[in-house]
Parts: C-alpha cells; structure tokens; sequence
C-alpha cells in the first residue's frame, strides 16, 4: 500500500473510528447516535447561518494552530498562545475604536498591525528569555499567560472607566460584512478568514522557500549543528519565537475584529490559544494540515452546540464523543501502523 493511499486512508478511518466509539458512548449513555449525529451535522450544515459560524469558528483556530506549529517547527513549545492572542486582541480593539477618521484600507490593515505586533512582542518576551538566559519556554510562556489575562483586563477597565469591555469598533475597522452576513443569514462570518489563509501560504513561504526558514527549522532541528555551521541559535529562537506570536496576535485579531467588534474583561481564558496545540498536533504541524485540523476542531466545536437542543444530548456527554473524536484523529499514528503492518504482510505472499 502506497505512503500516499495511506496519508488519505488514516484521517478517514481515523474520524470514523471516533464516530463508531463516540456512537457507544451515547447509547450506553441510552441517547440515540443517529439523532445526535443528525444534530451534529445540521449544528455545522444545517443551513447558511450555521455554515457561516462555522467557518467564524474556524478562524482563529487556524491562527493559533499556525502559531504553535511554527513553533514546533523550529524547535519551540509555545504554550502561550493564549496570552499573545490576549494582548493581540486588545490591542486590535484599542486601535479600532480609538483611532479616529481614517478609511477603512488604512484603519483596518493599521488595527491588524497592531494585532501582530502585541503578539509578537508577548513572544519575543518568551523568546528572549529563552536565547539570553536559557529559561524554558514552557514555564515563561505559561506565566505571561496570566500575565497577560489580568494585564488586559486592568487596561480595558481604565480605557472603559472601570467597565467590563471596550467602546466598539469602527466600522472603518471591522471585518464584517454585508455582503457575508446577508448570504449566511447574517451569522457573524467575516473576511478574517482571507486573512487565516493567507497567513498559511506566509508560514508555508517562510518555512519552505526562505533560507531563513531553512535556519530556523536548522535550529529546531539541531541547535549545536546549526551554530557549529555558523548559524546565530540565539538570534533564530527570539525570530521563532516573535513570528509565532504574530499569527497569535491576529488570532485575537479575529475576536476583536470580526466575531465580537470589542475587547471585554475575562474571568479566565478564551481556550482558543490552548486548543491551538490540538489544532497544531492534528495537522501534524505542516500550514495545509493546520487548516483542516482547524476545520474539524471548530466545526465539531460549534455544531456540537446543537446536539443538547436538538437532540436533548447532555452537554457534558456531548463533550466526551467531540473529545473522543478528536482523541482517534490524534492517534491516526497507530492506524497508519496496521496499514503499513497490512501493507507489508500482503507484499509478503
């Protein structure tokens, strides 16, 4: 069996064999699959609405994901996603509504602008740690996290006069649309996702056709090598680390421009920027594996909102199948090995 007949085959029996055992589940449960699943398909296809939100979901999903996945492509664990998605949206609605009387082709590219750079310079933080002082990446990453959590809030109270959110956006500074909410119902679906695909073909360009990709994944790869070859290691892992941030700040980018078209004070984390990890290991961290990772996570994410409506499926079992679901398509490794255990018997004969 070929490699290539097989990469198509594992995700396949992979989101089936989570589908038969989340199945079990829920009749062990006494719920009926069929209605939960019919539930499940009509909370992602049910109509143009749901369509809409769905791909609204997907979009920050496929930021995050891009952002830990760089990051392990070079080398780095970046579990601070959540906090430079944090700051990048804060500082996307900061620039929205404070910033006054520019067209929208300045106000709004300026507003993504300011997205990037908030999450970039969270990272480089992290990174800087990382080169200068030899501080693992994980701990600080987690730290301004929370660091990151209560500094926004402070700041969206002072810019609110001690209110929970933000004044909202301009309209010269949103990504929504008449035209996309009028041929989705008027979901919330805006052009954020142009931005997410084209932020997979610049991963896609950095990582593969830059000679500074080829060092950074060099770095990643093998630090002692790459600095014996000549390579600056200190310089690549602040670079990795900074640009990992940037497609985290634009995945706050989405929120505050496009999904909610304002900041607010949380009580705890958004879990986007944590589900990013799971995003980056189902895509296998490659930018066109992030992208359909990113579209199981958030479709599965929001039409399993419909299941307790629908089909009067308790929320907390409705989780554990999504879970379960997700759990197979991570562990696709150990079908690939009976394919290729397959494969091999049948050349045997």
């Amino acid at each position: 069996m070929s490699n290539r007949v097989v990469n198509i085959l594992v995700p396949i029996v992979s989101v089936i064999v989570g589908l038969i055992v989340g199945a079990i589940v829920m009749v062990a449960s006494g719920y009926s699959p069929t209605e939960g699943y019919i539930a499940l398909w009509n909370g992602i296809f049910g109509d143009s609405y749901t369509i809409g939100e769905s791909i609204r979901q997907i979009t920050p999903y496929i930021l995050s994901g891009l952002a830990v996945a760089f990051a392990f492509r070079t080398g780095l664990f970046n579990i601070g996603v959540e906090g430079q998605l944090l700051a990048g949206w804060t500082a996307a609605a900061y620039v929205g509504y404070a910033v006054e009387g520019l067209p929208s082709f300045i106000h709004l590219p300026l507003a993504l602008l300011a997205a990037a750079a908030a999450g970039a310079f969270w990272a480089f933080i992290v990174g800087f740690l990382k080169a200068r002082l030899s501080v693992h990446e994980v701990i600080t990453s987690i730290m301004m996290n929370y660091i990151a959590l209560h500094v926004t809030n402070a700041l969206i109270k002072v810019w609110s006069d001690g209110g929970d959110k933000t004044e909202k956006i301009q309209e010269s500074a949103s990504l929504r649309s008449p035209f996309l909410e009028s041929i989705t119902d008027y979901s919330r679906l805006h052009w954020g996702i142009i931005v997410a695909l084209l932020m997979v073909a610049v991963m896609w360009f950095i990582l593969d056709k830059t000679t500074r990709g080829y060092e950074l994944k060099a770095v990643g790869f093998n630090s002692q090598a790459a600095e014996y070859s000549g390579m600056n290691v200190k310089k690549n892992i602040i670079l990795a680390m900074t640009i990992s941030g940037v497609f985290a700040g634009l995945a706050g980018a989405m929120e505050a421009l496009g999904t909610f078209e304002y900041a607010s004070t949380k009580g705890g984390f958004t879990g986007i920027g944590f589900d990013g990890i799971a995003v980056a290991l189902l895509g296998a961290n490659t930018p066109l594996g992030v992208v359909f990772g990113a579209t199981l996570f958030g479709s599965l994410k929001f039409g399993a909102n419909n299941m307790p409506n629908e089909a009067g499926i308790p929320v907390e079992l409705v989780e554990i199948v999504i879970a379960l679901i997700i759990f197979f398509v991570a562990s696709g490794y150990v079908i690939r090995l009976l394919f290729q255990k397959f494969g091999k018997k049948k050349e045997g004969k």
